[in-house]
């Protein structure tokens, strides 16, 4: 079945190309796509173009269609188009004639733009759920490891004291960053499309603002022309905001490589939670911080791969966008997979809480020994000269301790201050907004 067939039979060969992976991405679509037609013949009862009664009896089959998607039943059947093809069929099998009056006033268009919508800020909910247990976890070992000194590096030479506190705490700060990029996402993918129709509206007197509250979505997208336009372009700016996060896990994934090798060993695992080699009987390899750096360094490319497809695009629609799809929709599970492995194997890491005593690692405590002469009366530049001489003559013997108490240092970590930033950046998401308005049209109870 496909929604523009006509008195003509279209040649296998083209079907096959033309369709390419969509039915199987479209099931990944399936709940949204009925949760939006649900909205969408209120909407169409509202107007006059379904009866109550009609609307009643589709509104009782979607229901179950949604039911069957999220417990993974919905199947898009051979010969079937895609997804809004099978919702359409499924309903006329049932319920005849009235099960194609759904389209009225929509194009495939809106409909996969909006499904695509609904779908990604539901994904980012996921996602932002998983970020923030992520923080939770940096937190609590900033917290637990805050006096345990680790060496400090720039250009890879050692440089100045760091500590476990300072690591761990500055992966959390950077996750709030990422927070706000996913939060501009958000907000660029919660806007309704619907009504929009091919890009150029409809003669129907449709009611945008009733699918939208019925949605719960912030607002319109208002332009015709501008809401098919955003296809593709929402999801590069959604991309931009997950290759964010990705940077931030594939660098902790490095260093978490690196700190694990025996030339460094900051860290360490329990033997169940790494990997051998089948050669060498000694290793133990950091193979999920490796696929966690690679999978997330994959991630980055994402956005540049949307704008190549789209870069040459004029406005209105076209079947480049569908390729999309295939890069785009799969990437929500390969992150929240990377934050929630990242998140499992901290909770078990193994931190070596004397590393920082090695002679290797004496002259990273020579600012200090600079800024203690500068304490005794000693202008900083004689006192960086004389600290530097002794170092040469091999007369330098460090203190190893530190006494940093200024913001964001080693002795004041400011973990309220950075947990604010986290709640806030969480709190301005309106996901129960959404979860009120689909449990509304599913006549289920909404989350807590």
């Amino acid at each position: 079945m496909k929604l523009w067939q006509k008195d003509f039979d279209i040649s296998k060969e083209i079907e096959t190309f033309t369709i390419g992976k969509d039915r199987e991405l479209d099931r990944l679509l399936a709940a949204h796509d009925v949760l939006g037609t649900l909205a969408h013949i209120q909407m169409l009862q509202s107007i006059g173009l379904l009866t109550q009664a009609e609307c009643t009896a589709l509104s009782r089959e979607l229901k179950q269609l949604h039911h069957e998607a999220e417990q993974g039943r919905f199947e898009i059947e051979d010969g079937v188009e895609d997804v809004h093809s099978q919702v359409e069929l499924v309903l006329t099998r049932r319920l005849g004639d009235m099960g194609k009056k759904i389209h009225s006033g929509r194009s495939r268009n809106d409909q996969v733009m909006l499904d695509l919508k609904l779908y990604i800020r539901a994904q980012l909910q996921a996602v932002v759920i998983a970020i923030r247990d992520l923080f939770n976890r940096l937190i609590d070992l900033s917290d637990r490891y805050k006096g345990v000194l680790i060496p400090g590096y720039t250009h890879y030479q050692i440089a100045m004291p760091s500590s476990f506190g300072l690591w761990f705490g500055a992966y959390a700060e950077s996750l709030v960053d990422d927070m706000h990029m996913l939060y501009a996402a958000f907000r660029v993918a919660n806007k309704n499309p619907l009504g929009s129709a091919a890009g150029y509206g409809s003669s129907f007197p449709l009611d945008r603002k009733m699918t939208t509250e019925l949605l719960g979505f912030d607002d319109l997208n208002y332009n015709v022309v501008y809401a098919q336009m955003g296809r593709g372009k929402t999801e590069r700016i959604v991309s931009d905001a997950i290759a964010s996060v990705a940077s931030t896990l594939a660098k902790m994934a490095q260093d978490v490589t690196l700190y694990m090798s025996q030339n460094f060993g900051f860290l360490s695992f329990p033997d169940r939670l790494t990997t051998g080699s089948s050669i060498m009987p000694h290793k133990k390899n950091p193979d999920v911080f490796e696929l966690v750096r690679s999978k997330c360094n994959k991630m980055n490319a994402l956005p540049n791969e949307i704008a190549l497809i789209t870069g040459n695009l004029a406005s209105g629609y076209h079947r480049d966008l569908q390729t999309i799809k295939e890069c785009f929709l799969p990437v929500f599970e390969e992150l929240k997979s990377c934050l929630h492995i990242s998140e499992y194997m901290l909770k078990h890491i193994v931190i070596n809480e004397n590393a920082i005593e090695d002679d290797r690692y004496k002259y990273l405590f020579s600012v200090e020994a600079v800024n203690d002469a500068v304490w005794k009366g000693m202008s900083f530049r004689d006192a960086y000269k004389k600290v530097g001489s002794d170092i040469q003559a091999g007369k330098f013997e460090p203190i190893r301790k530190v006494n940093h108490t200024h913001e964001g240092s080693i002795g004041n970590l400011c973990h309220d201050e950075i947990k604010r930033l986290m709640r806030e950046a969480y709190e301005r998401f309106a996901f129960k907004r959404m979860e009120r308005a689909k449990a509304k049209l599913l006549g289920t109870r909404a989350p807590l």
